[in-house]
């Protein structure tokens, strides 16, 4: 067993703590599980608490530019209240529930470039450290895949995916942030979009799909965004044969870009969106003229297979790029504050 931290605050001789997760990608929504390996130090110290803490790299806009920071979303109190003996060796196991919008890191085993992690932190005698950070690994949900999948079979190409700092209007979103996928046009859409950006926002009882895209000028009109929302319930994506989710989404951007221009994501376009939907296959634009809501839609529902992986969203993403991005996040962390933000 190796310890990867000795508590900083108690100087040498401290307990030491490593955390490791249990192995495979989690979901949004499931459990988080694992074990608490604790090793006493060189006397006695009682352990007040042992408290997970959920961590992801997060990009903020502002008036200078952009900056990125550690922002914690999520925090569970796991063990504590005893007495750890000197050298003593203690497991503590633990299971906790993710967030419904915790950021998706990855699709069919291949990352995506978004950060996130388990952050241990123990409160021994008085004082707190955070004593371990792994990485954390989330796979989508079936209908998150299922979309995914379905703009891979539509020639949609990945670009990035990051996680910006601040809320979409009109919707339910929960966390302080929230998570784009761009991706280029595929053949069919390339005269009409420049890019298309996919924000999912799950729930327990489902999920809704924020699409947002950057839209070409013609001769006399200039480009400009679209943004529509759609919803879908989780069962969709339980059954083979249930939904042709290619027919659904790409009806869904057929709509989307029928319509004249609508405000992007953020704080500051919060006042533009107004209110939330909900409903099987639903669906409202946001028009920047109409200032309304589209009324709901009738999405597509024909039996047909799911069809192959989306190997056009996940193609443009270079695996050596995501591990030295994952590597400079963990071993930079900042475990002073709670967030903190990087020029």
């Amino acid at each position: 067993m190796v310890f990867k931290r000795l508590l900083g605050s108690l100087g040498v001789g401290g307990p030491a703590v490593d955390t490791v997760l249990d192995p495979g990608p989690v979901t949004p929504g499931g459990p988080l599980g694992g074990q608490v390996h604790l090793r006493g130090g060189d006397s006695d110290f009682t352990i007040e608490h042992i408290t997970l803490e959920l961590v992801a790299r997060v990009e903020a806009e502002h008036g200078e530019g952009e900056s990125e920071g550690t922002v914690v979303f999520d925090r569970h109190v796991v063990g504590g209240g005893f007495r750890l003996g000197a050298g003593e060796q203690r497991t503590v196991p633990f299971s906790v529930p993710l967030p419904w919008e915790t950021p998706v890191t990855e699709l069919y085993g291949q990352g995506l470039g978004v950060v996130l992690g388990v952050r241990t932190e123990l409160g021994v005698a008085g004082a707190r450290d955070k004593g371990d950070l792994d990485p954390l690994a989330v796979r989508p949900l079936p209908a998150q895949e299922a979309v995914l999948e379905a703009l891979g079979q539509l020639g949609f190409g990945f670009r990035s995916a990051d996680l910006e700092l601040g809320r979409i209007g009109g919707t339910g979103q929960r966390l302080p942030f929230y998570q784009e996928i761009e991706l280029s046009p595929g053949p069919r859409y390339a005269h009409q979009v420049n890019e298309l950006e996919v924000t999912f926002l799950a729930g327990p009882g489902g999920l809704d799909v924020v699409l947002e895209a950057d839209k070409r000028g013609g001769f006399l009109s200039a480009g400009h965004d679209a943004l529509s929302l759609f919803s879908v319930g989780h069962h969709d994506a339980g059954y083979a044969g249930h939904t042709d989710w290619t027919a659904l989404v790409d009806g869904w951007i057929r709509e989307l870009l029928d319509r004249r221009a609508a405000h992007g994501h953020g704080d500051h376009h919060a006042g533009h969106h107004d209110g939330h939907h909900g409903g099987h296959h639903g669906h409202h634009g946001y028009d920047e003229h109409d200032g309304h809501r589209s009324g709901p839609g009738m999405g597509t529902a024909i039996a047909a297979g799911a069809a192959g992986l989306a190997v056009g969203v996940v193609g443009g993403m270079v695996a050596a790029e995501v591990v030295d991005e994952v590597g400079d996040f963990f071993e930079g962390d900042d475990e002073g504050d709670d967030e903190g933000w990087e020029d």
